[in-house]
């Protein structure tokens, strides 16, 4: 078990932004993908976004394209998601996970080895 730490999570208007960060796992691994999670008090956890720490590969959800971005930076050894235009209908509790071993762009849960506590963004009206 290798637990994640995510930060940036806050309280923001409708149409703001928010930056959150995450760091993967700190033992070295050859290959990995590292995803965003969110999940609204009662409703299924739901894929964000995924990035292959190698190649730099993204997926969205639909919902969230245009408006969330994705991406890594190495020398800060640091994940983040970049969301600008928040809507009320993102407000929920935002986990990062790390998938071992892969090339990819993983978007199922099961497929993460390594999660997060969460941060808790909530947009406004």
């Amino acid at each position: 078990q290798v637990p994640l730490v995510e930060s940036g999570g806050g309280l923001v208007q409708a149409g703001g932004s928010l930056r959150l960060s995450c760091a993967p796992s700190g033992p070295p691994f050859s290959s990995f993908a590292m995803g965003w999670f969110r999940q609204a008090p009662g409703k299924k956890l739901e894929f964000i976004a995924t990035i292959s720490w190698n190649n730099g590969n993204t997926l969205y959800k639909d919902s969230v394209k245009g408006r969330f971005t994705i991406s890594r930076d190495f020398p800060k050894n640091t994940v983040f998601l970049q969301m600008n235009s928040l809507k009320p209908g993102d407000t929920a509790v935002y986990t990062c996970a790390q998938s071992i071993g892969v090339d990819g762009t993983p978007q199922y849960p099961g497929e993460y080895n390594y999660w997060g506590q969460g941060t808790q963004v909530t947009v406004s009206s």
